[in-house]
């Protein structure tokens, strides 16, 4: 029987109609209540109509496995108004089929004449009554089921998000992460439009682009990745890579979007992105500091000459007996008070700079390694260059400024890198840690690099000592600055075998809780 025209028979002779057919069927209510059954059906459950007609499916079938995918699928029904096609236990039908019997479930709507469906018309047939000349069910009946069984596997197990739907934008199938990933059952969805899973303006647009497909067949997203919004059951929204494919089957197309979510890359590309905004600005303030500490320093001692030059203007004034002297005289002293006034400026803003602004707390070094490294490895394997981290789980806990290690870090690292740029043998990067004395954490950055010149190496920790041509020299200075405002010091070794090894030192955790125990 096929969806009903608006002239569909009553149910009297819908009633007629099914006790005369050959197969085992149910007319139903969108209820689920048994409204007529034929004859093969009775004969099959060994029952009376009396016993059927009038009660839910629901109870009638209890206790049957099938029993929730035989409900899903006239609900199903119930809501698209279109046909379905489903292959369950022979048990379902008969109850004395064989452990391994199947059947062919079709369940079809009866439209009224306003268009809702009326009743459902559920016809079982047994798929082994389509037997080959040997006795082994026809090949029609088993790929149908091997279908079935293959899709249910792939819903079940597809790694990404999977949405099936028709050429109307109606969703046929949800893959069990699109459930968990949406927040929907196939239930709940079965039948609407795929829309639903989308946020404004898309969920209004969407049929519309449909539509122009089917007409045009100009491809927009079909076949081509795109990264889009998804919105979930509770509403919050999410971003999402979708690709989709396109079945056609006779006159019909099926459409099925694989999602992936990427919620997860995306927090890891913010993250990334802050931890870098973060250590930048930190150098560049640092970097500030540490030039403005050295500009102090070299500024207060012109200063200083300046204060004296003019005191001893003044003792020479003091010797001149004139009108105008006492107010050169009192010129003189405003301007040396002045130049003092301005030393004393300069060396607060030295000792400021050198005293440092920071938020030591209890940090994993482990931790702070694996964000500075995130950083400062950026494009270290696509130039050779092979890492090795070797950190003592003794030696995790540390007391440091989070942002002002990971600079010392990422500053070490990459130079370790661009050292090694011009290297045609073995480029390797090694991080090691290690407790130290009394309680003191050691953390040593090595390359295979060309190493240093002795009389660079005495000056490498000075402001504006660099070994690069476009360098500034103070990335070194600065990581003294900050090691040493840590109570750890900081210094240079050659590498046996060829290359330079970097190390400074973090007092450990422990070592500070008992420096403010005592």
């Amino acid at each position: 029987m096929n969806e009903a025209s608006p002239s569909s028979p009553t149910l009297e002779q819908a009633a007629d109609l099914v006790a005369a057919s050959s197969r085992a069927e149910l007319v139903l209510s969108p209820e689920l209540t048994i409204v007529a059954c034929s004859d093969a059906w009775l004969g099959a459950r060994d029952a009376t109509r009396e016993a059927f007609v009038g009660r839910s499916i629901r109870e009638i079938l209890a206790g049957e496995p099938a029993l929730g995918t035989l409900i899903g699928s006239l609900e199903s029904v119930s809501r698209t108004r279109r046909p379905h096609r489903i292959v369950l236990p022979g048990s379902l039908a008969n109850t004395h089929a064989a452990s391994t019997a199947t059947v062919i479930v079709e369940n079809m709507p009866v439209l009224g004449e306003d268009g809702a469906v009326k009743w459902l018309l559920c016809s079982i047939e047994p798929a082994v009554d389509r037997m080959s000349a040997e006795g082994e069910p026809s090949g029609i009946a088993s790929a149908l089921e091997a279908a079935e069984a293959r899709l249910r596997s792939v819903l079940q197990t597809v790694p990404d998000a999977m949405v099936i739907i028709d050429e109307l934008g109606r969703i046929e199938s949800l893959s069990a992460t699109a459930e968990r990933l949406f927040g929907y059952s196939l239930a709940e969805t079965a039948g609407r439009n795929v829309s639903l899973l989308m946020p404004s303006p898309d969920r209004e647009n969407h049929d519309a682009y449909l539509k122009r497909y089917l007409a045009t067949g100009e491809r927009r997203i079909i076949g081509i990745g795109r990264i889009v919004v998804g919105q979930r059951k509770d509403g919050t929204t999410f971003p999402m890579h979708l690709t989709v494919g396109e079945l056609r089957s006779a006159e019909r197309h099926y459409f099925t979007g694989f999602i992936r979510d990427l919620t997860e890359q995306q927090l890891t590309e913010s993250r990334l992105k802050e931890l870098q905004s973060e250590v930048t600005h930190m150098s560049r303030y640092t970097a500030l500091g540490e030039m403005a500490s050295t500009l102090a320093h070299e500024i207060n001692q012109p200063l200083t000459a300046i204060s004296n030059y003019l005191k001893g203007c003044q003792r020479l004034l003091a010797r001149i007996d004139s009108e105008a002297a006492p107010v050169l005289r009192d010129a003189l002293g405003k301007a040396a008070d002045q130049a003092l006034r301005a030393g004393h400026i300069i060396r607060r803003l030295r000792e400021f700079v050198a005293r440092g602004e920071s938020d030591p707390r209890t940090e994993s070094l482990a931790k702070l390694i694996e964000d500075a490294s995130t950083l400062a490895l950026i494009g270290a394997r696509e130039n050779g260059v092979s890492v090795s981290f070797r950190l003592d789980p003794k030696a995790d806990q540390v007391f440091a400024d989070r942002i002002q290690i990971q600079q010392v870090l990422v500053n070490l690292i990459r130079n370790a890198i661009e050292s090694m740029a011009e290297v045609s043998g073995e480029r390797r990067l090694d991080v090691a840690t290690a407790a130290s004395e009394q309680g003191a954490v050691e953390i040593a950055v090595s390359d295979t690099g060309p190493g240093l010149a002795p009389e660079i190496a005495r000056h490498l920790f000075q402001p504006f000592m660099t070994t690069k041509r476009k360098g500034m020299g103070l990335g070194l200075s600065i990581c003294r600055t900050i090691v040493e405002a840590h109570g750890g010091k900081i210094w240079v070794e050659d590498r046996a075998g060829g290359g330079t090894i970097f190390r400074f030192t973090l007092r450990g955790a422990r070592e500070e809780a008992s420096t403010h125990g005592a």
